[in-house]
C-alpha cells in the first residue's frame, strides 16, 4: 500500500512564517511547499536569507517538501537567458532549504496560438534546465498549469517522454486539469503514472473552473488516491487550497476547510481498506 505525506503552501494561510507554522503544526502538517514569504517570492531571498529561514523552520521541527518556484512561468517568447539565470539561483535556494524537489512549468503559450508552434523550443529551454543540473540528485517537478505548453496530460506526456531523464518528474494537480476541461481519472492519471511523483491537492467544477475543497468538485481526487494507494505510491500530498481564486489567498480558516476536507476523504480510504482485510 502507499504512503501519504502531507505538505501544503504555507502563503495560502499568511505571509508570515510564525503564523504557516502554527497553523502546519495544529493540523499536524510538518512539511512547508516554500513558495512565498511575507509577500516576496522566495527565491528572491538572498542565499543567507534563506539559510536562517531554514534554521528557523528547522528548529520549529518543519521540513521542505519542495520549493514552489516561479520557474516556466513566463511566456515562451520572451527572453531566456536572464529566466535560465534566475533557474540557477533557484537550485542554490533548494539547496539552501534542504529540498531536492523543484516545482516548474513550460512556459505561457499566446493566446489562441497552437501549442505545436512552441514545442521545439520549450523542448530547448527544458533542455538546458536539465544540464544545468547535471550531476546533481535535483529532480524537476513539471506541473500542469493552464495555458502553459503542458497543460494537458498529452501535452505533459509529451514532454516527459521526450526529455527522458530521471531528473524531471510530475506534479499531477487534478484542479489544474479540471479548469483545462481534461478528465483526471482514469484518463490523465493513467497517462501520467509512471512520471507523477507528487501531488497538488485541490478540487474544482468544470461548470465555472472555480476551486473547491477536494472531494466537492470534479477532479476526482478520492479515486486519484485510491488508486495511487493501491498501486503503491509514496510521496506528498501538498494542499494548496485557492478557496477565494485568488493569490496567495485563503487564510487560516480557509485552509482549515482544505485541510480537513482531504484528512476526510484519507479517513474514507483508510475505513475501505480495513473493511477489505477483514
Amino acid at each position: 500500500m502507499g504512503h501519504f505525506i502531507l505538505s501544503a503552501f504555507g502563503d495560502e494561510i499568511s505571509p508570515h512564517l510564525d503564523e504557516q507554522v502554527q497553523i502546519l503544526k495544529a493540523h499536524g502538517i510538518s512539511h512547508l511547499e516554500f513558495r512565498n514569504l511575507e509577500n516576496q517570492v522566495i527565491i528572491d531571498y538572498s542565499l543567507p536569507q534563506v539559510k536562517e529561514i531554514y534554521r528557523r523552520l528547522a528548529d520549529l521541527g518543519i521540513a521542505v517538501s519542495a520549493l514552489g518556484s516561479p520557474i516556466g512561468k513566463i511566456a515562451v517568447t520572451d527572453p531566456f537567458p536572464s529566466h535560465l539565470e534566475r533557474f540557477k539561483k533557484a537550485l542554490a535556494v533548494a539547496d539552501a532549504l534542504h529540498t531536492r524537489y523543484i516545482r516548474m512549468f513550460s512556459f505561457y503559450i499566446p493566446a489562441g496560438a497552437d501549442p505545436a508552434l512552441y514545442r521545439d523550443e520549450v523542448l530547448e529551454r527544458w533542455g538546458q534546465f536539465i544540464a544545468t543540473t547535471e550531476g546533481t540528485d535535483f529532480i524537476l517537478l513539471h506541473e500542469n498549469e493552464k495555458a502553459i505548453y503542458g497543460d494537458t496530460a498529452g501535452r505533459c506526456l509529451d514532454l516527459l517522454q521526450t526529455l527522458n531523464n530521471e531528473r524531471v518528474k510530475a506534479v499531477f494537480d487534478p484542479a489544474n486539469f479540471v479548469q483545462c476541461g481534461e478528465q483526471t481519472y482514469p484518463y490523465a492519471l493513467s497517462l501520467l503514472r509512471k512520471h507523477v511523483v507528487y501531488l497538488h491537492i485541490k478540487d474544482a467544477l468544470y461548470k465555472d473552473q472555480s476551486v473547491v475543497p477536494a472531494g466537492h468538485g470534479d477532479a476526482k481526487i478520492r479515486e486519484i488516491l485510491q488508486c495511487l494507494e493501491q498501486d503503491g505510491f509514496s510521496g506528498f500530498l501538498s494542499i494548496e487550497p485557492h478557496l477565494d481564486n485568488s493569490l496567495p489567498g485563503g487564510g487560516p480558516e480557509r485552509f482549515s476547510i482544505a485541510v480537513n476536507a482531504l484528512k476526510d476523504i484519507l479517513i474514507t480510504l483508510h475505513k475501505d481498506n480495513e473493511a477489505h482485510k477483514s
